[in-house]
């Protein structure tokens, strides 16, 4: 009775030791997926994308992107790598980011991802999220940001900018320095 009572052990031992085996084993295999890009169902995909319009008003803009994805059901673009330059008659500004969306029937635009905003004054704004409202003239976003000028810093939990009032406000917890010197308390 006792030797049966080994092999029984031995046997469950040896059937736990291969589980195990196996188990680590598969949970180091590398998944791999097959070559290529990935499948879109959008209804158009571009490479090399650049874009521009002229307003009435004598403002222009020029949109560059190294990829565009159309979905004209959702009447959405998809961006990937672009830059925006936009030329008013009295400044102009640069929006780069990783990727975005570009609404055409409200000419709105979303910019994601290491969104760098520079103007032709001075002024440099870095987030991670950027939108353009076009029917408001209205730049803004509800993320961190921070805002570069002249050597102050400016940072901030949002920003909204709107064109038509020449209006900038940065909110939430805002923190500033300025001549690049860390404020006193």
């Amino acid at each position: 009775m006792d030797r049966l009572a080994k092999r029984i052990l031995a046997v469950v031992a040896l059937f736990v030791l291969v589980v195990a085996g196996i188990l680590v084993t598969r949970s180091r295999t590398v998944s791999t997926e097959a070559p290529g890009p990935a499948p879109t169902r959008a209804d158009l995909s571009i490479k090399d994308v650049e874009l521009q319009e002229e307003s009435t008003d004598g403002s222009r803009w020029q949109l560059v992107a190294d990829q565009a994805s159309v979905f004209d059901a959702e009447g959405r673009t998809a961006l990937k790598n672009l830059r925006v330059r936009v030329q008013d008659a009295d400044r102009a500004w640069t929006i780069v980011g990783d990727e975005g969306d570009y609404f055409k029937a409200t000419n709105d635009l979303e910019v994601r991802r290491n969104v760098v905003m520079t103007s032709d004054d001075g002024l440099r704004i870095e987030t991670t999220v950027l939108r353009w409202k076009g029917a408001e003239r209205r730049l803004w976003t509800d993320v961190p940001v921070r805002l570069f000028r002249n050597g102050a810093v400016i940072d901030g939990t949002a920003l909204s900018v709107v064109m038509a009032q020449e209006e900038t406000a940065v909110k939430g917890r805002v923190r500033a320095r300025f001549n690049g010197r860390e404020p006193r308390s």
